[in-house]
């Protein structure tokens, strides 16, 4: 299993890995592109499957540890129940958002130990933000302007909270959490893993997924907000009021640790 110092160290073959599976989406985001239908009906371009190509090669060239990919999915419990370390990748994140052209689309690879996100490279390729957490070592940002360390915002200093939502998924559920805050909230529309991302640059305090997801959805940026300083917590419906006032007391979120790979719901909170 690799310790701290390894992860620091290949984290930046996984940022250079991201950023050729950018390109490839890029090159393809670029011209008129075919649209195909999964077995659960959301939207599959070339673009997922030739980021998916890149991240594959390239994570098998660094070693053995096992691979778990949204493209490559159907991979049996019996087998993913015995690994204590495995590579996560979701290669496009919000093919909704890639498919409507509006940029808010990421590509994402995490390291999983024991169940916990210890590495994580979120890269949204259009807006050229890069996002990275590593364990330990805390989280920084790759933008036009160089590398910026990040740290989640202090919810106790602000006189109104943002609270990050989906631009393609809602819920009636998040009224109730937003009604549970004890200050005024402004709303924060966003796709993609970029909204766990944007609690852990301290541009938002809160987001509240009332909603389905998968692992590989949210892997890479959990670790980025776990190494801002964030948490990112179970949220069951009757613990709502709960998350809102009182985050640190739910439980973790936590990977593979079941023969689902779709995750409960779940606060990124500040």
């Amino acid at each position: 299993m690799l310790n701290s110092i390894e992860l620091s160290n290949i984290s930046s073959d996984i940022v250079e890995l991201a950023h050729a599976a950018g390109q490839k989406i890029l090159d393809i985001y670029a011209k008129d592109f075919a649209v195909y239908t999964k077995t659960d009906t959301s939207p599959l371009t070339e673009a997922d499957l030739a980021a998916h190509n890149v991240i594959v090669d390239g994570l098998t060239a660094l070693g053995d540890i096992p691979i778990l990919s949204e493209e490559s999915a159907d991979i049996p419990w019996t087998t993913r129940q015995t690994w204590s370390e495995y590579w996560l990748v979701d290669p496009l994140d919000g093919t909704k958002e890639f498919i409507k052209k509006n940029g808010e689309f990421t590509v994402n690879i995490a390291l999983v130990q024991n169940g916990v996100p210890v590495l994580g490279v979120v890269f949204a390729p259009v807006l050229n933000r890069t996002f990275v957490g590593v364990a330990e070592h805390g989280a920084f940002e790759l933008n036009a302007s160089g590398k910026h360390p990040i740290t989640a915002a202090d919810k106790a200093a602000a006189d109104i909270y943002k609270v990050v939502g989906s631009r393609s998924h809602t819920s009636p559920q998040t009224q109730l959490f937003l009604d549970a805050l004890d200050k005024p909230t402004e709303m924060v529309a966003m796709g993609s893993s970029l909204k766990l991302c944007l609690v852990a640059t301290g541009e938002a305090h809160f987001y509240p997924r009332l909603g389905p997801t998968s692992e590989w959805d949210t892997g890479a940026a959990h670790a980025v907000a776990l190494a801002a300083g964030a948490r990112v917590t179970e949220l069951l419906e009757d613990d709502i009021p709960l998350g809102a006032s009182s985050p640190e007391r739910l439980p973790s979120l936590t990977y593979n640790q079941k023969d689902s790979v779709l995750n409960p719901f779940f606060l990124v909170s500040c």
